[in-house]
């Protein structure tokens, strides 16, 4: 049932060839490319031990024993690389996989694969011995392939490039310059197997829709450019001889509302009207993006024959192929264990938490500390370097979130690998979600807000006041605090992404003996169609494997790091956007050049990830749909709460000259910044003891006898007025009506983007009939009693 180069693809593939996602020109040929494997299916690596009465030597010899038990052939190389390593080339017999395809026929969840028509490529046979690799144990107690990684008994484990292969895909693909073809997912497919392609497809996907979404944003940004100009909230704020309140203890004197003019033109480039509608665009765009990305998805397992597998039957059909005497592993569920995992991710939650709130604290003391040297630009200073703390802070936490992560899983005890990845993944976001998001969270939603005011100041341990939101509004301090964490967390990742796994490959190649000869005929035969039985001389088969041992390792963590990677920016991008809306630019840039990047690493740069099976993202689609949930409540609340777009709409329809006057030619706005600001009396017992005197001198050392704050409060008893409360009642009617009308229109674009096509599913419905005619017409044939 192999595919026809005439073979019609589904609608949702060719709109995203259309759309340039994906080029699969030059893959008209679904099922990957079958042949006989010129060197190994996988190979071990091992210290040359001298010593043949070694405990570690009795162990490797045990080891490679019990795999020749299982029909595995071995192979030993010993010199590739100086005398000090032993390399040993593990090839399966044929049977193993004749098992496995009579297996998946039985299974359930039988979708008619490629491995069931009889052909099986080198990568269902990697993944299979790989299978078998990491559940053979030795001894008693037990002790598997990784406890002897672990103990030095073996190296490292590895599976070959396939140089043919290999070429086409830096050709096509893993390459700078093809940044902005469509990727080639059937062949990464092919290669790499379902769980990179899809998550090549995913990443591509989502850089396509983030081109929309950062033309809205750049047209947002500008509409604040071309009018920040003639706004008279900016003329009233330049033009002021208002005089303000210090903006903390003792080094910080009274300034006037006119130095920040500048702060407050910026401030208005993205807190203005088109931010509202910005935000309730990207909540909608997040659901649709998700919504077709399922779509695609469907369209392309179909296609790969995967649509109804199943990891749990996959998992069985491996065990049996490794040991037919197996038994499975039964569901346990333990509550003490479940306990003491709420506990520990408590703890962690709060430890996170509290390096926030030591920021916060650091903020707060470098300001005043830098004021005497940068006088009213130690805030802006204080807030920047908060920002780069933050960031490295980051970065640390990165490892001990997986450290934490890992050990709570093995507590947990999961019982499938892929059970363990989904908790595993879980935990890691949420840990770096918090890591990454809680200072964000504090800026956004209460600096500013818990800070008191003159008279009845917050001060942190009864020394240091609270710092006050940036002077050229509240959702400066977020937009200058995202923008740094995101081009540093963007830029020097990508740098160290590449350059590191480049020069440690660059080392290893100067540092390792290179074969100089090559056997002719064998080159010859490397660069013809591969044929079965063709074998490349012992010589070529040793370079070959030297040349992938000098890649850079790669582990199971190393495609979750990518995806995690990814689902972070995209929460930067959908959370938030409201403060910064160039973040899904910032976005486009860094995804144009991180598909090639990661692109060049697996190819290139890194040793072959094992191909795995599988027909969706996983968890990851939980989580981006909690993101985009998580979305909506965050921007409602930066709109309603955190930005003035409430306080100037309630001022021109109710406290504004509007209100009263009918006159065509009135500014409707006029006097809305003297509107927010409360007076205090300097001289008043309740707050003479907040300043000192050195901090009331302005100009020519003229002492003032009063200053202002941004608050709605009385002069005289400092206390709330109606106003603040008229503000407070409609920020909470925002939020409210906004969430709920960007909620339902989530669940339309939902309810108008099916998951899978009718095509798809008549697809489906067809292959399903035709299966069981076949497979009727087979059983009928031979009577039940003979294999078909």
């Amino acid at each position: 049932m192999a595919h026809r180069m005439g073979h019609k693809r589904t609608g949702s593939i060719e709109l995203l060839e259309v759309f340039g996602v994906v080029n699969e020109k030059g893959s008209q040929n679904l099922l990957p490319p079958v042949h006989d494997p010129l060197t190994y299916d996988y190979v071990l690596v091992a210290n040359n031990l001298g010593d043949s009465n070694s405990e570690t030597f009795r162990k490797q010899v045990a080891f490679v024993n019990a795999l020749k038990e299982k029909k595995l052939k071995i192979i030993k190389m010993a010199g590739v690389v100086g005398d000090d390593k032993v390399f040993y080339g593990i090839k399966a017999d044929n049977t193993i996989f004749k098992k496995y395809r009579k297996l998946l026929k039985l299974s359930d969840a039988c979708n008619w694969s490629y491995e069931q028509q009889g052909n099986v490529p080198l990568s269902t046979r990697i993944r299979i011995v790989n299978y078998i690799l990491n559940n053979t144990y030795i001894s008693d107690p037990r002790e598997y392939l990784q406890d002897l990684i672990k103990k030095n008994v073996f190296e490292a484990e590895f599976c070959l490039h396939e140089k043919k292969e290999q070429k086409a895909l830096i050709k096509s693909w893993a390459r700078w310059t093809a940044c902005f073809q469509g990727q080639p997912i059937t062949n990464v497919r092919n290669y790499f197997g379902e769980k990179v392609a899809l998550y090549y497809l995913w990443l591509g996907w989502y850089t396509f829709l983030l081109i929309p979404a950062a033309i809205l944003g750049i047209i947002v940004f500008l509409y604040g450019v071309a009018f920040y100009q003639s706004s008279p909230l900016i003329k009233e704020v330049c033009e002021s001889k208002i005089v303000m309140c210090p903006l903390c203890d003792k080094t910080c004197k009274v300034w006037k509302l006119s130095d920040t003019c500048t702060y407050a033109k910026m401030n208005l480039l993205f807190d203005n009207e088109g931010t509202v509608a910005f935000a309730m665009f990207m909540a909608v765009w997040a659901t649709v993006f998700l919504e077709f990305w399922k779509r695609h998805r469907a369209a392309y397992v179909c296609e790969w024959k995967v649509f109804d597998w199943s990891e749990e039957v996959e998992e069985l059909i491996l065990e049996i192929v490794n040991n037919p005497e197996c038994e499975p592993k039964q569901y346990k569920h333990s509550y003490l264990r479940s306990v003491l995992v709420m506990v520990f991710v408590t703890l962690m939650m709060v430890l996170i938490i509290g390096l926030a709130h030591a920021l916060v604290v650091f903020r707060v003391i470098a300001a005043v500390q830098l004021t005497e040297y940068l006088g009213d630009n130690a805030s802006i200073a204080a807030l920047m370097m908060g920002a780069v703390l933050h960031y490295f802070t980051i970065t640390i936490m990165t490892r001990v979130n997986r450290l934490v992560a890992i050990k709570l899983c093995d507590i947990e005890r999961v019982r499938t690998h892929a059970g363990r990845e989904s908790s595993f993944t879980v935990k890691m976001f949420t840990f770096q979600f918090f890591t990454l998001f809680s200072s964000l969270i504090y800026t956004a939603f209460f600096l500013g807000r818990i800070n008191g005011h003159p008279g009845a100041y917050v001060r942190i341990e009864g020394k240091w006041r609270l710092e006050e939101c940036h002077p050229g509004g509240c959702l400066t301090d977020l937009f200058i605090q995202m923008a740094i964490i995101m081009i540093l967390k963007q830029s020097i990742n990508n740098v160290f992404e590449f350059a590191g796994p480049w020069f440690t490959r660059w080392f290893k190649r100067r540092k390792l003996q290179r074969q100089k000869w090559k056997c002719a005929n064998c080159y010859i035969k490397e660069n013809q169609e591969s044929k079965p039985g063709i074998e490349l001389c012992d010589n070529c088969k040793l370079q070959d494997v030297q040349r992938n041992y000098q890649l850079n390792k790669v582990d199971s963590f190393s495609l979750f790091n990518e995806f995690l990677e990814m689902v972070i920016q995209f929460s930067f991008t959908t959370i938030f956007v409201a403060a910064f809306p160039l973040a899904p630019f910032l976005a486009l840039l860094n995804n144009i050049i991180e598909i090639r990047l990661d692109a060049i690493k697996m190819v290139s740069l890194e040793r072959r990830l094992v191909p795995e099976k599988t027909n969706n993202i996983g968890v990851w689609t939980g989580v981006l749909e909690a993101v985009g949930v998580f979305a909506v409540i965050a921007n409602g609340l930066v709109i309603g709460i955190s930005s003035d777009f409430i306080p100037r709409l309630v001022y021109r329809y109710y406290y504004g000259p509007c209100y009263n006057s009918t006159a065509p030619d009135v500014n409707c706005m006029a006097g809305y910044i003297n509107n927010t600001l409360s007076i205090v009396q300097v001289n008043d017992t309740r707050v003479i003891h907040d300043f000192l005197p050195n901090q009331l001198m302005i100009d020519n050392d003229t002492s003032v006898t009063h200053c202002s704050y941004k608050d709605y409060r009385s002069s005289e008893d400092y206390s709330l007025t109606p106003q603040f409360w008229l503000i407070l009642a409609t920020r909470l009617a925002f939020v409210i009506l906004f969430e709920h009308v960007v909620v339902i229109s989530m669940f339309i674009a939902a309810w108008f983007v099916p998951s899978s096509s009718l095509q798809v599913k008549n697809i489906r419905l067809e292959e399903r009939l035709k299966r069981l005619k076949e497979e009727f017409t087979c059983e009928t044939n031979c009577n039940g009693f003979v294999d078909c």
